[in-house]
């Protein structure tokens, strides 16, 4: 007689199952978040989890490695060509233009969920990963990258995060300074064409900028003399500039200019951003955007000057984690339920705390003196023992000092009859 043994499925590569003080430190992070995003009024959106492959493609670019080689894209049964999202900016610049949120303008949307890219997983970085996500659509002043680079300094302080991560600011100019840029940054570079790497020898025409975070040693050699945007930019551009960093310089907001830090779209102006750490090892941004007046001509719509950021909640999360100050927080109120003749009182107890805010817990399974005695070892600042007398049940309020806990937990207790 054999018999046929069923192999347990295994998690997908580059997913993860969050649980316990990963989760906490997970869900602190969208809390702290969801808290910041109010105070600066940024209203909330749920976006869809998959688009038309074209609202990507067109807005992200086709000669990308995100299109080109990160999309999970698929026809569905209908024959549509689909793709789960792999960043949020592009959904929401189609939502924006075809739901006539224009009559919201300038809008503040804000929003967190999974996202999509099929890379090789690393240290924070998975298949299927999280971000937290602040956009600003319809304003064309310096203010709202003022607003959204202030919106992230706050939430990482609040996060206990900020030591250690800087700013990294640049600045990409209008229209005319970019092109004037670009077209001395492909002269450059072709000079040295043959001593690029493949990778930058393939973007010299098409895509220059990216040759400046290039991170291969053999271009890093070029990248340190080559043209510099400030040598471009035009009047206007230095002027909005200014008033970036004047913005920050009065928030308090402390920065570094880092002139190699680019978006090699065209779509992209004015402000770009990172902020950085050396703690996630070499992958070291924690949150990172820019100003991107030209994305919804990509997608078919009006010119529309918009600015935003995104953060990855798993990074984030793990930075909180290593700062040890998120702490789980001790029990409030235990229940123990001496006899199971009182079950229906605490159960009725434990359902009025909890609507009270406060978070219990009962324990009503053992001997009567283990229940007890388990009630003890779990911590709780009140204590409540629940017994029968007389043929009533009732209850024993037990606590070391008459606490706020303590007080309001005698009040439910007077409230709630057996």
């Amino acid at each position: 007689m054999s018999t046929t043994s069923t192999k347990t499925p295994q998690a997908i590569r580059g997913t993860q199952d969050i649980f316990g003080a990963d989760a906490e430190a997970f869900a602190h992070v969208v809390e702290t978040f969801e808290r910041i995003r109010k105070l600066y009024r940024f209203r909330r959106a749920e976006m869809p989890v998959f688009e038309d492959t074209a609202v990507f493609s067109r807005s992200i670019g086709e000669t990308t490695d995100v299109v080109s080689k990160e999309m999970y894209s698929f026809d569905d049964r209908g024959g549509d060509p689909l793709t789960l999202r792999p960043e949020f900016t592009a959904g929401i610049a189609r939502a924006y233009l075809t739901n006539g949120w224009k009559q919201f303008a300038p809008v503040k949307i804000a929003t967190h969920g999974p996202l999509f890219r099929y890379e090789r997983p690393q240290k924070g970085r998975y298949r299927q990963f999280h971000q937290i996500d602040a956009e600003l659509i319809g304003s064309a002043e310096p203010l709202a990258d003022v607003e959204l680079l202030v919106m992230a300094d706050q939430l990482l302080k609040e996060l206990g995060i900020a030591d250690g991560v800087t700013l990294q600011l640049n600045t990409l100019g209008d229209v005319a300074s970019r092109d004037a840029w670009r077209a001395a940054l492909i002269e450059y570079f072709r000079g040295h064409k043959a001593e690029l790497s493949e990778d930058s020898q393939d973007r010299l025409e098409r895509n220059p900028l990216r040759i400046l975070d290039s991170k291969d040693a053999r271009d890093k050699v070029f990248v340190a003399d080559a043209p510099k945007i400030d040598d471009f930019l035009s009047a206007e551009a230095q002027d909005f500039f200014g008033a970036v960093t004047a913005g920050l310089d009065a928030a308090s907001v402390a920065y570094e200019r880092a002139p190699s830090l680019v978006r090699g779209l065209d779509y992209y102006r004015h402000t770009a951003f990172e902020f950085v750490t050396t703690r996630l090892g070499a992958q070291g941004t924690v949150l990172g955007g820019g100003r991107y007046d030209g994305l919804m001509e990509s997608l078919g719509g009006p010119a529309t000057p918009a600015v935003g950021w995104a953060a990855g909640i798993e990074r984030l999360a793990m930075l909180v984690a290593d700062a040890g100050t998120l702490a789980e927080a001790p029990l409030t109120v235990v229940l123990a339920v001496e006899d199971d003749a009182a079950l229906a009182y605490a159960q009725k107890v434990i359902t009025a705390l909890r609507f009270q805010g406060l978070d219990a817990e009962m324990v009503a399974t053992g001997s009567a003196r283990k229940r007890f005695d388990k009630a003890v070892k779990m911590g709780a600042r009140v204590l409540v023992s629940f017994g029968v007398k007389d043929g009533q049940p009732v209850a024993n309020l037990r606590a070391a000092e008459p606490t706020a806990e303590y007080l309001a937990v005698e009040q439910v207790l007077q409230s709630v009859h057996p």
